[in-house]
This record gives C-alpha cells, sequence and structure tokens, in this order.
C-alpha cells in the first residue's frame, strides 16, 4: 500500500492570497467565496476541510503549505499520525 498523507485545510482561516493554487493547481482552487479549496476534499462541521494525498504529490503540498502565508495548510502522515507541517 502508498504511503499517504492527509491534508488539513483551516479554510474559516484562510486569507486567499491563492498561492497554495498556483503552485498545485491540481490539488487547489479558489472558490467564489475568495478562499481556496481543497480539490475533491470533504468539507467538515466545523467549516475546514480534509483531503488525501499519495507519497508521489506530496512535495508540491508540502510547497503549497509552505507558501501559505497564514499557515492554514496542515500535512499529516496516515500512517504515523505525524503533524509535517
Amino acid at each position: 500500500m502508498a504511503k499517504g498523507f492527509k491534508i488539513l485545510h483551516d479554510k474559516p482561516n484562510c486569507i486567499g492570497c491563492g498561492a497554495c493554487a498556483v503552485i498545485a493547481p491540481k490539488f487547489w482552487e479558489m472558490n467564489d467565496d475568495g478562499k481556496a479549496d481543497v480539490i475533491g476534499g470533504k468539507n467538515m462541521p466545523d467549516g475546514k476541510q480534509e483531503g488525501r494525498i499519495d507519497q508521489k504529490d506530496f512535495d508540491i503540498n508540502l510547497e503549497a503549505a509552505e507558501s501559505c502565508p497564514v499557515e492554514v495548510i496542515h500535512l499529516i502522515d496516515e500512517e504515523t499520525g505525524e503533524k509535517i507541517i
């Protein structure tokens, strides 16, 4: 089984700068509300979003997370539960 990671997006605190969508357009898009969305992600009751990526997509999503000026994108190792960022 391929190593996987969760994407946790704190959408309520997103400022809509769009860096994630520019860096990783296969995984991030800008919504009509002016904030980013995880493409194919699940909307949680608290307004946050959750998605899943494979190891091959980790680096581009790490770059997207590191580019976020308000640090609302987090990557979690599904196997260990470790928060990478």
